[in-house]
């Protein structure tokens, strides 16, 4: 039987992806404008890398999972790591049909190290909760 926390945890995952397709593909005409990069690093990519930052922290917590074995807690985090990437590419390629968007492959390498990033993060808790 699913946990309370796994659902709510599922539905949290949805409405994220919902976010994310979103941010990708809205309009922001009157968003007023920001400084262009903070520390020397862009902006635009910072965003990007916190907005796949909690994708597979998202999917750990949704999978409700109980492995003991750590080639399978490393074969779990690189195939999120890499829903991830299709996800990032899907809407990197999106944008590139869209008139009003640019598609900018340093855009999904931001949305790679932000999901990578949490990945270890993921594969760290999970081996720790193996011992």
């Amino acid at each position: 039987m699913m946990r309370k926390t796994t659902f709510a945890i599922r539905v949290l995952l949805v409405f994220y992806l919902l976010a994310v397709m979103f941010l990708c593909f809205a309009r922001f005409e009157s968003v007023p404008r920001i400084a262009p990069s903070f520390m020397g690093i862009p902006v635009d990519k910072i965003v990007h890398f916190l907005m796949f930052f909690p994708y597979p922290l998202l999917v750990y917590g949704a999978a409700d999972r109980h492995i003991r074995k750590p080639w399978k807690s490393v074969l779990f985090v690189v195939m999120t790591f890499l829903t991830g990437c299709v996800i990032a590419m899907g809407t990197e390629i999106g944008q590139y049909f869209i008139r009003y968007r640019s598609a900018d492959p340093d855009d999904f390498l931001a949305d790679g190290t932000g999901m990578l990033v949490s990945s270890v993060i993921v594969l760290i808790i999970d081996l720790y909760k193996q011992k």
